[in-house]
């Protein structure tokens, strides 16, 4: 079952990798499937190492790094898709965050200290990484939508899509970066107590 766990982590690499691509090549329903399936992979290997417990450091690692490129390959090409202020800033921020944290962790790591990512079902990390995906999805599938639209497939679901998707995945979108920040606050605590084991 570990094998399995490592292989979906694995996968949504790829998936992170394969999904700028379909970006440049305007594969639009190729890149929200793609993002779809790794999206399901990431709550699916959490939820098998859970129900197995076959949780180990070399699947903690990979599944962290599936979710991170997953997420922040996608969201780098939003900005070329969509360069506007109100995707591209938050995105400037999302990444940042990783990137500082990211930082705190290295630190800490030379010093022989562990900074594990939060164990909760619900931490703020978590509710993060799925808001980000849902704005993303949300994007993703208004993008493919608008792009195969003609006036001879046009109805009213096809309008109502185009009109609401866009507005979930700016609001999905800032949420996730109001939960960036207050996570990144959280990890700065967690931080400052564990400087205290530094002599």
């Amino acid at each position: 079952m570990k094998i399995l766990v490592n292989l979906l982590s694995i996968f949504r690499i790829l998936v992170a990798f394969a999904i700028i691509f379909t970006i440049m090549f305007n594969l639009p329903w190729i890149t929200f499937l793609l993002f779809t399936l790794g999206a399901i992979s990431d709550w699916f290997d959490g939820f098998l190492a859970r129900k197995y417990n076959c949780c180990s450091k070399l699947g903690g690692v990979l599944d962290h790094i599936g979710d991170k490129l997953l997420v922040c390959n996608t969201l780098i090409m939003l900005t070329l898709m969509g360069p506007v202020w109100y995707i591209v800033i938050p995105v400037i921020f999302m990444i940042a965050r990783e990137l500082y944290i990211s930082g705190l962790r290295e630190f800490l790591g030379t010093q022989k200290i562990e900074m594990p990512v939060p164990k909760a079902r619900f931490s703020m990390g978590k509710i993060k990484t799925t808001i980000q995906m849902i704005a993303i999805t949300a994007f993703l599938l208004w993008f493919a939508i608008f792009a195969s639209v003609t006036p001879e497939t046009t109805n009213r679901i096809i309008f109502y899509l185009i009109y609401i998707l866009p507005k979930i995945g700016i609001f999905s979108l800032w949420m996730a970066l109001v939960a960036s920040i207050w996570s990144a606050i959280q990890y700065t605590f967690t931080f400052a107590q564990k400087l205290k084991k530094i002599k």
